[in-house]
């Protein structure tokens, strides 16, 4: 799906950080805390009119979770 953006979950040496174009980066000591906060910010920007998906990185860097908010 094109044009759409993307907020990565990543992991850090010693935290979480979250990821979108445009923003700055967010930084969580918890990947359950830096998830939530990703979660919240694609709802927000779903509400705005543009579609996000949320994308999750395990430790490994492998992909574990992905989930698209449409544009409302």
């Amino acid at each position: 799906m094109s044009g759409h953006r993307i907020i990565l979950v990543s992991p850090l040496a010693d935290g979480w950080a979250v990821l979108c174009a445009g923003l700055e980066p967010l930084v969580f000591q918890s990947g359950a805390r830096a998830e939530a906060q990703a979660k919240r910010l694609a709802a927000c920007l779903a509400k705005l009119g543009r579609a996000v998906q949320v994308r999750i990185l395990d430790r490994s860097r492998n992909l574990v979770g992905a989930q698209l908010y449409p544009a409302m």
